[in-house]
């Protein structure tokens, strides 16, 4: 009986360790935003998850819907605290005790959600944030530490607190001069310290493709894991891409301070795939390639060269979310919002993404304009446009985005049928005073990237995360960059 036993064991860790070695020790992590205005139900996100070997994935708040469906999931959840409860966790331990037993105890007992860390705030150190949080930040992390302390959670869950790369800098521009930034030098030590006491890990943020998109001069191939730039010495080391450099600055700035050991986390790193013209399929893949590829073969940076978890940002891309960083912001998802695959991707062990199942969609039919309208009013036609844009996503319209290259009638056209869709085909919704027409002939440009989407049904669907009369309204203050550039080409064409 013991040896039968002892023989089914071993062959199980046979099977584990073959699946490590395919898909990485831990497997892979992501990010799962919800700001969408058609989601995929949870359920079929959290098996798209699992079919492509996501073993952890970070929530931005607490949503019960993905929580419910991550229940008994074999998958590790970080669960985040929005900014904006901050001051009032920071303000009262009592709080902080609710929050976690509404949205840790609660699943974790009920739902049998794995939890495994609560994230407190988000990139709260911000440089635009000019200060807001930062003497909140602190006292919440301590707060939500002794709230789950009292629930018994203290050893299961552990505390961080997702940080922007630029909490840290280098004055001589090298990863070996790494240090925290002075305005939040203190704040940094004393949260480094609260959370090795009690266990937990520093979680950052990294970003090339920002590095790359705000700095023209920036030397593009540096971006890249698999990039041809003149590299970048540093003493004895060689960095031969921007995220090992940024990585390693961080470490610096950790032993410098005396916490050369603290775990971290990489608690997003990515490529968007539109918006602005670096955003793109071809660069989007070979970023998130080689990324996947060091996951796989558990490769660290040269100072330290155990890997950190990784989590992928971001997992489905989010049409709702706001773009004042840039158009780019709704477009991080390795898959499209409906779970389908955008681009391919080599998971290791001969293993390839595969795309959502079980996903119904509206019907096939979009709100064009219509070849007898008339365009000559550029007043009225902007209007029409700024209508469509302000609840609709608009941002592959903008400068650089895959359907920059219409022409006016197809940037009608785009506009008319994505606000069309966001209102569930909705009648009257494809009405544009007397600019538009309902057609069930793909308007999509052949060979190109640019798509002209149908949303999913979500009546279809045994949940619904939303309906037309709750759809968000993406506000008109975050697209004011993008309609001003639009509305003065559209001028500009009129004219010719």
């Amino acid at each position: 009986m013991g040896f039968k036993h002892f023989s089914t064991c071993f062959l199980l860790a046979l099977c584990i360790l073959s699946q490590g070695l395919a898909m990485g020790v831990h497997g892979f992590a992501c990010n799962w935003g919800t700001r969408l205005t058609h989601p995929l139900p949870p359920q079929i996100t959290v098996k798209l998850m699992r079919d492509n070997g996501f073993k952890q994935v970070k929530l931005f708040e607490a949503d019960p819907a993905a929580l419910k469906a991550l229940g008994n999931s074999g998958i590790q959840v970080m669960v985040g605290i929005p900014n904006d409860l901050l001051a009032t966790l920071a303000a009262s331990v009592d709080a902080a005790i609710a929050w976690v037993n509404q949205n840790v105890s609660n699943y974790i007992s009920k739902n049998g959600v794995d939890i495994r860390y609560v994230a407190v705030g988000n990139e709260a150190f911000l440089k635009t944030y000019n200060g807001r949080f930062v003497n909140s930040t602190f006292p919440a992390i301590q707060n939500i530490q002794a709230a789950l302390i009292k629930a018994g959670l203290g050893r299961q869950v552990k505390v961080t607190t997702p940080l922007n790369a630029d909490v840290y800098q280098s004055d001589s521009g090298l990863p070996s001069g790494g240090n925290f930034r002075p305005d939040i030098h203190d704040q940094m030590i004393s949260i480094i310290k609260f959370l090795s006491q009690n266990g937990g890990p520093l979680t950052f943020n990294i970003y090339p493709f920002l590095s790359l998109d705000a700095d023209p001069h920036f030397p593009k191939e540096f971006a890249f894991f698999d990039g041809s730039a003149a590299p970048v010495v540093d003493g004895s080391i060689t960095y031969t891409n921007v995220f090992d450099a940024n990585y390693d600055t961080l470490i610096t700035a950790l032993e410098k301070n005396g916490f050369g050991q603290m775990p971290v986390i990489i608690g997003e790193v990515g490529w968007p795939t539109d918006g602005t013209a670096n955003a793109n399929i071809k660069n989007a893949q070979r970023f998130n390639q080689g990324l996947i590829d060091r996951i796989v073969k558990r490769q660290g940076s040269p100072k330290r060269p155990t890997p950190p978890d990784i989590y992928l940002f971001g997992f489905i891309d989010e049409d709702a979310k706001s773009i004042e960083p840039g158009p780019f912001e709704r477009h991080w998802g390795v898959f499209n919002f409906d779970g389908s695959i955008k681009y391919p991707l080599n998971l290791g062990g001969g293993k390839q993404l595969v795309p959502a199942r079980g996903v119904r969609y509206l019907p096939k039919q979009w709100c064009v304009m219509s070849t007898q309208a008339n365009v000559q009013d550029p007043t009225a036609f902007a209007e029409t446009m700024s209508k469509a844009c302000t609840y609709a996503d608009c941002t592959p319209l903008s400068p650089g985005g895959s359907c920059s290259g219409l022409d006016i009638r197809g940037n009608a056209s785009y506009a008319f049928n994505m606000y069309y869709q966001t209102m569930d085909q909705r009648k009257g919704s494809c009405n544009f005073n007397g600019l538009s027409v309902i057609t069930n002939i793909n308007p999509s440009p052949p060979q190109s990237s640019c798509q002209f989407k149908i949303m999913i049904d979500l009546g279809k669907h045994e949940k619904k995360s939303t309906t037309p009369s709750n759809a968000p309204k993406i506000k008109l203050n975050s697209m004011v960059m993008l309609l001003s550039s639009f509305i003065f080409t559209m001028l500009l064409l009129l004219r010719v």
